[in-house]
């Protein structure tokens, strides 16, 4: 009689069958099995807040199934993911079979290699209740809130509307961030520029003005600028001081799931939902030429630095073989983690750095290779030594004004030979200065007052936000993403190229929301709850205190809100655009249905014309010689076609470009993205070249 392991899904049901071969069973409950009703909130906050669990649609087969082989096995062993949300599934899977609460049938995976299986299932325990607790509070908590705030919506601002705890902070940011912007007011300022050459070389160099007769100068006019130019007329420029300086640079941590989802989305281009989709996939396993079925990567959601010894031996071992000893620590890296880190998992890692990303390739999917490529770099780079940078900096003196030129050379690039976190982008543009002595005499190639304004704060990417929430202890690693995906899909907030904009209805939701719900907006209010919550999975805290704590200022609240808004509607103001409607005149304006935007003519109900949006790319349809639109598949995937169609439905994957065939004068288009090539689609032409950097 084999013993039986249940996990969440097949992937990882194959994975851990491999591993643990005759005398088990290892089969997939397909996620959730029981969950609150979605027909009613299904929480007695009358009687301590008691969930009413009832079995989820569509998992009757599922539910079936497990019951009928729970009852032919041995023992059962619930090794859904190693998480709250994981813990609550097997507990529920547990009550659903009538296991034994008390019985140590509970194991986890933090990978899913030979090891990682072998140590969870020796080593079994009980479910840990504060943990399902901890899930539950958060559970109902939303539950509340969604079901109680979100019929105010509806009343005051339309059907359909919803509110989250974690969501409408984050809309908030967004939208405070936007605000910001608005009320900026651009400041103009001057900077003086040079370029030299020094007495020992042709090289040119930059350099610029520092300080005036000793004083750090703000040039705010051209008036100034052109006063400093006048005095510097005929100055000598002499080299006054020369610092060097050997720094030293150290690597980033191997990822979080924060950290590994932003620096995706900035190397990769890939959305939080994307990232998180395929870091999963890697975790459950892929199956790769000559070994099989295994897992990639250790678990993806966690807040914790901490490494094994065993996988810093193996990435010691990897890096003195393929870069040599000097490229090793004096000793291994050990990573502070932060002070409200959950710690339950280690960093996400390779689980077996010895599988390069050259090994796996030809194994995995395009976005698989270019996620594991990143996580394995970052991993090794993470435990290579420092990069030692030559610095220099140079000041050059000219009738009491002192102009300062700065430059760095790599010594020893240590990690940098592997891995340079995206946001050092700057380090690779490196600015190496000539050789200069104190007392050179240089001459002036160029000097000139340049114009700047000040610029406002950038809008948020996913990237940036999910730094924010991480920085305001708001949500945790496993809600980020899906944090993020309800407020665009809700249309509370956009994307603009890789920006996120709030919309007007963001806007107006937000408002209302500060306006009546202060508590609900706040960052620091939304972290305490994420604190009390962590309390309760310690066993620190009792949940359903927590959740009276929580409801009885928030039932208050409501009560107030309503009365204070009885009789009253807002209403979302439409975004007015240039283009005019052909039928009455007015101009159109943008509505939000269920397909997304579109223009609508505010003439409405006597002038009901739509239109879609559309937006016009660089060059021309090779065949008709109209303009290209960007167009969205039912899938959601950009392609591009003619404005022509349907009388001509020339469409491509490729970007069009401003660029015009030398052979036929017809439009060309990018193939593979920067570091592709321009091709031309008009039929029988062929011509093709690759993409100049």
């Amino acid at each position: 009689m084999s013993d039986l392991v249940i996990v969440e899904s097949p992937a990882k049901a194959k994975t851990i069958q491999k591993y643990l071969g005759a005398g088990y069973e290892v089969i997939a409950s397909m996620g959730h099995i029981r969950d609150l009703p979605k027909s009613k909130m299904g929480v007695d906050i009358d009687n301590d807040f008691k969930p009413q669990y009832t079995d989820m649609k569509g998992k009757e087969d599922v539910i079936k199934d497990l019951k009928k082989r729970a009852k032919k096995c041995g023992k059962v062993y619930l090794a859904t993911d190693p998480d709250r949300e994981g813990e609550a599934i097997s507990w529920h899977i547990a009550q659903m079979l009538g296991l034994d609460m008390n019985d140590d049938n509970r194991v986890a995976f933090n990978e899913i290699t030979k090891t990682g299986i072998t140590n969870g299932m020796n080593n079994p325990h009980k479910i840990d209740t504060d943990l399902v607790n901890a899930q539950q509070a958060r559970r109902i908590l939303d539950r509340i809130v969604g079901y109680q705030l979100s019929p105010f919506l509806w009343k005051k601002v339309k059907r359909g509307l919803s509110a989250g705890r974690v969501q409408t902070v984050a809309v908030r940011i967004i939208v405070d961030r936007e605000n910001e912007i608005k009320k900026f007011v651009p400041k103009e300022y001057w900077s003086i520029d040079a370029k030299f050459t020094a007495p020992s070389s042709r090289k040119v160099f930059d350099a610029s003005l520092l300080t005036v007769d000793g004083n750090k100068t703000e040039i705010l006019s051209q008036t100034d600028a052109d006063a400093i130019l006048k005095r510097l007329e005929n100055a000598e420029y002499i080299v006054s001081a020369v610092k060097k300086r050997v720094t030293k640079k150290q690597p980033s941590p191997p990822f979080i799931t924060s950290t590994m989802q932003q620096e995706a989305s900035r190397k990769l281009g890939f959305t939080s939902k994307r990232t998180m989709k395929v870091a999963q996939e890697l975790y459950e396993g892929v199956d790769i030429e000559g070994i099989g079925a295994v897992g990639l990567i250790t678990y993806m959601r966690t807040d914790s630095l901490r490494i094994s010894d065993e996988a810093k031996a193996a990435a010691a071992e990897y890096i003195e073989k393929v870069y040599g000893k000097n490229y090793l620590p004096e000793k291994p890296r050990v990573f502070k983690t932060k002070s409200n880190a959950q710690d339950a998992h280690e960093a996400i890692r390779p689980s077996t750095p010895g599988l390069t990303p050259a090994r796996v390739k030809d194994s995995l999917s395009s976005d698989q290779y270019k996620l594991y490529k990143l996580i394995w770099e970052r991993f090794i780079a993470s435990q290579m030594a420092n990069a030692l940078l030559d610095t220099v900096s140079v000041d050059i003196s000219a009738n009491g004004c002192i102009f300062r030129a700065s430059g760095y050379s790599v010594k020893f690039d240590g990690f940098m030979t592997l891995y340079v976190e995206s946001s050092d982008n700057a380090e690779e543009n490196k600015k190496v200065l000539p050789e200069l002595n104190a007392g050179d005499k240089l001459k002036l190639k160029s000097i000139a007052g340049n114009q700047h304004f000040t610029q406002p704060p950038p809008r948020y990417t996913e990237a940036s936000l999910i730094k924010a929430l991480e920085e305001n202890g708001i949500g945790r690693p496993s809600t980020y993403a899906p944090t993020i995906s309800t407020i665009t899909s809700r249309q509370y907030v956009e994307h603009e190229g890789k920006q996120l904009k709030p919309t007007s209805l963001g806007e107006v939701i937000t408002e209302l929301m500060k306006k009546h719900f202060k508590k609900i907006v706040d960052a620091k209010f939304t972290a305490e709850m994420e604190h009390q919550l962590d309390e309760v999975e310690h066993g620190e805290k009792d949940w359903v205190s927590t959740l009276h704590e929580f409801y009885d200022d928030f039932s208050e609240t409501l009560t107030k809100a309503e009365e204070a808004m009885e009789g009253q509607r807002v209403k979302v103001p439409d975004v007015e655009t240039d283009i005019v409607c052909e039928l009455c005149g007015k101009n159109m304006v943008i509505k939000y249905g269920r397909y997304g935007k579109f223009l609508a003519c505010p003439g409405f109900p006597e002038c009901s014309n739509t239109k879609k949006i559309v937006t016009e790319t660089e060059g021309n349809c090779p065949r008709c010689g109209k303009k290209m639109l960007l167009k969205k598949s039912k899938k959601g995937r950009s392609f591009y076609g003619c404005e022509g169609y349907p009388d001509c439905n020339f469409m491509t994957w490729y970007v069009p470009s401003a660029e015009k065939c030398p052979q036929c004068g017809k439009s060309l288009f990018i193939k593979g993205g920067k570091s592709g090539r321009l091709i031309c689609e008009n039929e029988g032409c062929g011509y093709e070249r690759e993409l100049k950097k």
